[in-house]
């Protein structure tokens, strides 16, 4: 291994080294660096490993090592772990909800180690299909394909009454605008759509170089013809959509939810929804799954899918690690990262602050 070549070690279990870890995406690592894998046991999305042997052995695997990536399975880096390695430079995480469970932040801070996570990989995916819900909710095509299954063929003149029309030049309203929402109002460009947004975490410049208006929760909610709920799981977002809110919505509206089912609160939902005068595309709820007793299940004027926004099929996911491997190189050639975690974002993304 050359002392010029910077040197990656991934610390994950074997599913995300088959699934995540493309044989293109670990070809263009190897451009600029030498990698090796670090094999864990077990471990899932939202939580780090508690094994001190096999801390122990990770802390071992980092001599020499400049860039520590994480995903499920790999014990949580903590201080005493920093400390015995100074040469770490970047400590990247691949996915954890955007919560960084695997990584002592603060002390990383203190060590002057970079952190990046790329859990955002998922947004790409979800914004299309956030596209797809908002397009079939105007058309009502939920109830439409519930009479045809049903042997009801023929087109029905009273769901048409009920359908919303094109997408193009609605005003289409935004809850919430991180990677994904900013990926959906590219995949809205075509449509001519006004985008309204509510996300009091942006910074004020991002409404221009973005091209949006930043506004409150309530004009969103009250003034649009498309809302989408993309607002990240806090203890400050947890049910903040509630019979209020949904009483906002003016008839015809189009509601879309593919952030968190807890974000809603559901029976405010399916009153509302029960009223018959707007469309709803869901593809999270709370519970989840959903339950077969669930009222939900019976509105025709609501289109469900089951979470599955994300998965891309049987490609695996790399999209994580592709923006990883972008992200090293950025910091490996001399450049700013795009995904830093950071005192700021991590406390937004607690609800440290309301929104």
């Amino acid at each position: 291994m050359s002392d010029m070549r910077p040197s990656v070690l991934i610390a994950c279990n074997k599913s995300v080294r088959n699934t995540y870890l493309s044989t293109v995406e670990l070809q263009r690592l190897e451009v600029f660096a030498d990698w090796s894998w670090f094999a864990c046991e077990g471990g899932g999305i939202y939580e780090a490993q508690e094994d001190l042997e096999q801390s122990a052995a990770l802390v071992e695997r980092l001599d020499g090592v400049d860039a520590l990536v994480v995903c499920h399975g790999a014990p949580r880096l903590n201080a005493a772990m920093m400390d015995k390695k100074q040469g770490l430079k970047i400590v990247g995480e691949l996915e954890g909800d955007r919560f960084a469970a695997r990584i002592d932040l603060d002390a990383a801070w203190q060590h002057g180690i970079r952190v990046v996570d790329t859990t955002n990989g998922s947004s790409y995916p979800v914004a299309e299909w956030a596209l797809a819900l908002i397009l079939i909710s105007l058309k009502q095509a939920g109830a439409h394909f519930r009479r045809i299954i049903a042997g009801q063929t023929g087109r029905d003149a009273n769901l048409v009454a009920k359908m919303s029309g094109v997408l193009k030049g609605k005003r289409v309203g935004l809850i919430g605008c991180g990677h994904m929402g900013r990926r959906l109002i590219k995949l809205l460009e075509p449509f001519e759509n006004e985008i309204w947004v509510y996300d009091p975490y942006l910074p004020r410049e991002m409404a221009e170089v973005v091209g949006f208006v930043q506004t409150t929760l309530d004009n969103v909610l009250s003034q649009c013809d498309v809302v989408i709920c993309l607002a990240p799981l806090t203890p400050a977002t947890e049910g903040m959509l509630a019979a209020r809110e949904f009483g906002l919505l003016r008839s015809g509206a189009v509601f879309v939810n593919v952030s968190r089912g807890k974000v809603v609160d559901s029976q405010a939902l399916i009153d509302r929804l029960k009223k018959g005068d707007i469309a709803a595309g869901i593809e999270a709820f709370d519970p989840e799954p959903f339950p077969p007793d669930s009222e939900i299940l019976q509105l025709e004027n609501a289109f469900l899918s089951p979470h599955f926004g994300a998965i891309t099929g049987d490609e695996g996911r790399p999209e994580f690690f592709g923006l990883m491997v972008d992200e090293l190189a950025r910091f490996f050639q001399g450049h700013e990262t795009w995904y830093d975690l950071t005192p700021r974002s991590q406390a937004n993304r607690q609800g440290d602050q309301p929104l």
